[in-house]
């Protein structure tokens, strides 16, 4: 079956143990929260903590989710790394247990060329036979997409984009770089649904719809439907909220106002730890402020 793609995709917390180890209880409890109200889930990536996992603990991840979600919604799996070995490997584990796409930024740390992440994308394609998306991220990899590049990696195999630039123009130019008519662009954050969906993009990969993702879910039909005076009232709010959920670090924030509706995330990895109750009870008060109840 034709892999499909549309609206709200959290990148899906990963929960840890006060001791730091993985929590499988409070990953289910994550799930059973989300599971029924967006579109998808994105794991194992930033917001799901992967690169402060170990190959064998994402794999552990992968599979409880995937098992607990039992294709209601699609489940991207995040493999990115630095070693294309590691990244391949991960990503025949995710097609093993049934994921229906995997996805993955340029190889890190590196800053490595143009010719280096074709020869990975292409490993890590012929690897698979589900899709692959690139995740664009350069503040974090050191490299950045071009529309030149990504058109390399599309006549590799790549069948997505997920661009987290937070540039409305870099998007734009990513996207209309591909003539593949099935080709899936995903925009990265929730700040930019509303252009980003007006441009054609298929789907938003949304950190805020982790914690509240009600008025982001609002935000991406709106802007589908064409209603932009909605959208727009919309898109300042979530804006908004989002530069709440800026008051600390943002992983750990939304795991912190996720504590607050009453989910059982268990504990932030270090080096991140909770932010503390002042900015906790802050920013319940700047989303009470916005109509936002927790």
């Amino acid at each position: 079956m034709k892999f499909q793609l549309t609206g709200v995709i959290p990148p899906l917390l990963t929960a840890f143990k006060e001791n730091g180890d993985y929590d499988p209880s409070a990953q289910k409890e994550i799930v059973s929260f989300l599971v029924d109200r967006v579109q998808g889930f994105y794991i194992c990536g930033t917001y799901g903590s992967g690169p402060l996992m170990t190959s064998e603990e994402r794999k552990r991840v992968a599979e409880d989710v995937v098992k607990q979600v039992a294709g209601k919604i699609p489940v991207i799996v995040h493999v990115g790394g630095c070693s294309t070995r590691s990244v391949v490997d991960l990503a025949k584990h995710a097609q093993s247990i049934g994921a229906p796409a995997v996805a993955a930024v340029p190889p890190t740390y590196y800053g490595f060329n143009d010719d280096a992440v074709e020869r990975h994308f292409a490993e890590l394609t012929k690897a698979v036979t589900i899709p692959v998306f690139v995740y664009n991220n350069p503040k974090t990899t050191g490299v950045t997409l071009t529309p030149k590049l990504l058109a390399r990696l599309v006549d590799v195999g790549v069948n997505g984009l997920k661009d987290s630039s937070f540039d409305i123009i870099t998007f734009w130019r990513l996207m209309w770089a591909v003539k593949k008519p099935d080709f899936i662009s995903v925009i990265g954050t929730e700040a930019l649904i509303m252009p980003a969906v007006g441009m054609g993009a298929h789907a938003a990969v949304c950190g805020l719809a982790n914690a509240i993702p009600e008025p982001v879910l609002e935000l991406f039909a709106a802007s589908k439907s064409g209603d932009l005076k909605k959208a727009g009232e919309l898109q300042d709010k979530v804006a908004r909220m989002r530069d709440v959920m800026h008051l600390a670090p943002t992983l750990p924030m939304i795991q912190a106002v996720l504590r607050e509706r009453g989910v059982n995330v268990g504990h932030a990895r270090l080096p991140f730890v909770l932010p503390d109750k002042t900015l906790v009870e802050k920013a319940k008060a700047e989303f009470k402020a916005l109509g936002v109840k927790l």
